[in-house]
């Protein structure tokens, strides 16, 4: 018989995984809303027409495409199967896809409900995405984003607030990283005084793979794609600049002195820079010029998050983009947001083990069962612990204390209660520590004040 699978690059989730994803989503969640942002959902498949031509050529390869329901042959002419064009086919036999990232499908929400908004819109989403990627390590074709954006707000106090939301999650989830930071207008003005304006995304493109591939290949990279040898020698120094944040501005007026775009750039990375100062911004900020993040629609600021205590690729990521709307017959509405990788930051915080004991246990108190009278009795007792917010349980059989006591050891089950005929007659408990194994008899009535004081 063939063994049950499921496909590459998704996952399944037990118990103690799922408390510790809760606790990633409530930490985040609770950020958000601290920041004023609210929550929305969009469907997991949107038309390939909304999604089709937002991510860049490399971004429409990864695209989940849904076949069409019933005979979704049907439609295609017999001389179409005799030379198949996959591109051409698709459009026939598939009109809708799984959501590659929640920023599209918000643009789309922004628009078809434009006139029910109130602008600036902050909105968060957590929910799945699908991407049809190769699987490794931090790579999945499943995950979930955790998306915070506005729209509607040209203001850079959005980057600055959006930096500062960054560092509050992670103080809490008690990580320390470095943000990225960049500008897609510097970058077009590398592009610009480089010689290769036309360019652009060939260049953020392979820039974006640096850490992963390496200069040497970014440069083969470039070259295959088009660009001039001499143009990317005038790029080496670009990407190589060293020192502070402010030495590589300063620089950086030198060398874009002549492009109107790329002084743009570096005047609104110099305003986030410097707003942020006196925050007390515990996070590294660092303006990183390789730093390309090479979907299309970015037009401004944009953002990486790097955990420091681990190997691991982007756990955070975002930026600014002024013409996504439009595309979708809303001009002149421009949006910054970021994404929270959840499924990396349960993967950052496994290996270093920062989840607090209380956000991965689900139940406080279990109630061993000696028989159908005393759990008769304890019933009112489970009850009333749960009506004051303790999560309890009563082992449903009247099996060995061994096993039982083994359950809740298992269950990582901090307090046993045991009623027996004894505590039935004179109105106790006994309660068991199982971390200590202390033990002590508590009146039934002082049970729950019992359980919340320790």
């Amino acid at each position: 018989m063939l063994k049950p699978s499921i496909p590459k690059g998704t996952r399944d989730f037990s118990p103690l995984e799922m408390a510790k994803r809760n606790y990633i989503f409530d930490t985040i969640r609770s950020v958000f809303q601290l920041y004023g942002f609210q929550q929305i959902e969009t469907p997991a498949m949107e038309n390939l027409t909304t999604l089709m031509g937002k991510y860049g050529e490399e971004g429409d390869k990864l695209l989940f495409k849904i076949l069409n329901s019933g005979d979704f042959m049907s439609n295609v002419p017999g001389a179409e199967l005799v030379n198949p064009n996959s591109i051409k086919l698709t459009g026939k036999i598939s009109e809708k896809g799984l959501r590659y990232d929640l920023t599209v499908p918000f643009a789309r929400y922004v628009v078809m409900h434009q006139n029910d908004i109130s602008f600036p819109f902050k909105r968060f989403q957590i929910q799945p995405v699908w991407r049809a990627d190769r699987p490794q390590k931090g790579r999945y074709r499943e995950f979930f984003q955790c998306d915070a954006d506005v729209v509607g707000s040209d203001s850079l106090l959005n980057e600055v607030e959006l930096i500062q939301l960054i560092d509050e999650v992670f103080r809490r989830f008690g990580l320390r990283v470095c943000v990225k930071l960049n500008n897609r207008k510097i970058l077009s003005g590398i592009a610009e005084i480089i010689g290769e304006s036309d360019r652009l995304t060939d260049i953020t493109v392979a820039i974006d793979k640096f850490d992963k591939i390496g200069a040497d290949n970014v440069n083969k990279e470039l070259l295959e794609r088009g660009l001039s040898a001499e143009a990317i020698e005038n790029l080496q120094p670009i990407l190589r600049l060293e020192g502070s944040n402010e030495d590589k501005l300063t620089r950086l007026k030198t060398i874009l002195a002549a492009s109107t775009i790329g002084l743009e750039g570096i005047k609104e990375l110099e305003t986030v820079f410097g707003l942020t100062k006196n925050l007390h911004v515990s996070a590294q900020l660092e303006l990183d010029l390789r730093l390309a993040r090479g979907l299309n629609y970015y037009t401004g600021a944009i953002f990486e998050v790097k955990a420091l205590d681990t190997e691991m690729g982007s756990i955070t990521g975002g930026g600014r983009y002024d013409n996504l709307t439009g595309v979708f017959g809303l001009p002149g509405v421009s949006g910054v947001g970021i994404s929270f990788g959840a499924d990396r930051i349960f993967d950052v915080l496994n290996t270093l083990d920062l989840y607090p004991a209380e956000a991965i246990r689900t139940t406080q108190v279990l109630f061993v069962n000696f028989g159908e009278s005393e759990m008769t009795h304890c019933l009112p007792l489970v009850k009333s612990l749960r009506d004051a917010g303790i999560a309890t349980e009563l082992y449903p059989e009247a099996a060995k204390m061994k096993k039982q006591l083994g359950y809740a050891n298992v269950r990582n089950i901090p307090y046993v209660a045991m009623v027996g005929e004894t505590e039935i007659a004179t109105g106790t408990v006994a309660l068991k520590n199982m971390l200590t194994g202390e033990q002590l008899t508590v009146a039934a009535r002082q049970l729950a004040a019992t359980l919340q004081s320790h």
